[in-house]
């Protein structure tokens, strides 16, 4: 006894992808179905990043494949294929890298940058190629929450390799001036700095380039949103008043400027006591879920005040290859799930698919 194509269509309309929260028809994810007789073969390709999600998802759907009567032999592949989504209008992708994600705050001090790299792990250790770019200038961070030391080379004399910390591909101007000197620059230098890091710096094969904004929304958020082809912007928060009314200036600033924002992140959210446990909301409670609401975003994730977050940044090994079983990675590769889910929902870049147009007299 045979099996048809329809019905394997309806059991996968009825598979509910944990991820994007939608089935794997209506996402095109279901590609090349193979039926032998009664043995079926497919591919699940995601179009995010989810390492550590592929046995779930093969299971869910070889277990629901099996149970259609006279199902023979059941062979799922799953797979991420991630490409380049579309960025503002009039701005180029840059050589190398398909996607960039600004991290951005409104206020200094809610932990944007411990996210940032965090996110930035959490998309390495589902599978993607990533780097992290530091822009800040004036209180560059990456190369010690990534423990690294020593200069970028240039091979050519004319762009910098990227430092490794982790696996991620990573650019700082931290990487170029000593730990103690201080950037006494205008806005002008710092923001022809930030450009020459980011289109100077032989990325190779990036799938997300996460971008460690400053916090507020000076020159570098503009000239990123000018002249930078970003894909989506991630606002990280705490639940405090003080912080959420900074939070919502740099969100609609990205509004302003055709940046779609992907969500965002809550930090801080509750305080753990390393002595006995306890959780309690030192900063109040439900602040980032309401600015969702209000702006119509998503809420990815909330993160608590443990003092081993801190304490691993700080030591050069980010809570997600510190501890990668723990708790805390699993929020963070949760949340970079999501942003790389919204990320694949959005328009895909085609300006690569279009000819050339050459006039030429003949």
């Amino acid at each position: 006894m045979s099996v048809s194509e329809s019905q394997i269509q309806s059991a996968l309309k009825e598979i509910v992808d944990p991820n994007t929260e939608k089935d794997f028809i209506s996402t095109k994810s279901a590609r090349n179905i193979k039926i032998s007789g009664s043995d079926v073969s497919l591919d699940i390709e995601l179009g995010y990043p989810a390492k550590t999600q592929f046995e779930l998802i093969r299971k869910m759907v070889q277990e629901k494949l099996a149970a259609i009567a006279g199902m023979g032999k059941v062979t799922v592949n799953v797979k991420s294929k991630i490409v380049s989504h579309s960025v503002q209008r009039g701005v180029k992708l840059i050589p190398e890298v398909k996607n960039i994600i600004a991290v951005a705050s409104g206020k200094g001090g809610v932990g944007k940058s411990t996210t940032a790299v965090n996110l930035a792990l959490a998309l390495a250790a589902e599978g993607a190629s990533v780097g992290i770019l530091d822009a800040d200038i004036y209180g560059p961070s990456q190369p010690t929450m990534l423990g690294i030391t020593g200069r970028p080379e240039s091979k050519d004399g004319k762009s910098l390799e990227p430092m490794i910390g982790h696996g991620l591909q990573a650019i700082s101007i931290g990487f170029l001036i000593d730990v103690d000197t201080p950037m006494v620059w205008r806005g002008p230098m710092v923001t022809q700095a930030l450009e020459q890091l980011l289109k100077d710096t032989h990325w190779q094969g990036i799938d997300y380039l996460v971008v460690d904004l400053p916090p507020g929304t000076g020159d570098i958020q503009l000239t990123l949103a000018q002249k930078v082809p970003v894909t989506g912007a991630v606002i990280v928060t705490t639940p405090q008043d003080i912080a959420l009314i900074d939070a919502r200036k740099g969100l609609k600033m990205f509004e302003k400027v055709g940046i779609p924002i992907i969500g965002i992140v809550e930090n801080m959210s509750t305080h753990i006591c390393s002595k006995c446990g306890h959780e309690e909301h030192m900063f109040g409670a439900g602040g980032a879920e309401k600015m969702c609401k209000d702006f119509n975003t998503e809420f990815l994730g909330a993160l608590p005040l443990d003092i081993r977050i801190r304490e691993q940044t700080d030591s050069g090994k980010p809570s997600v290859v510190a501890d990668p079983d723990g708790k805390i990675a699993e929020i963070y590769r949760r949340i970079a799930r999501r942003v790389a889910v919204k990320i694949s929902e959005q328009a895909k870049d085609m300006t690569s698919k279009f000819p050339n147009i050459v006039i030429q007299n003949t």
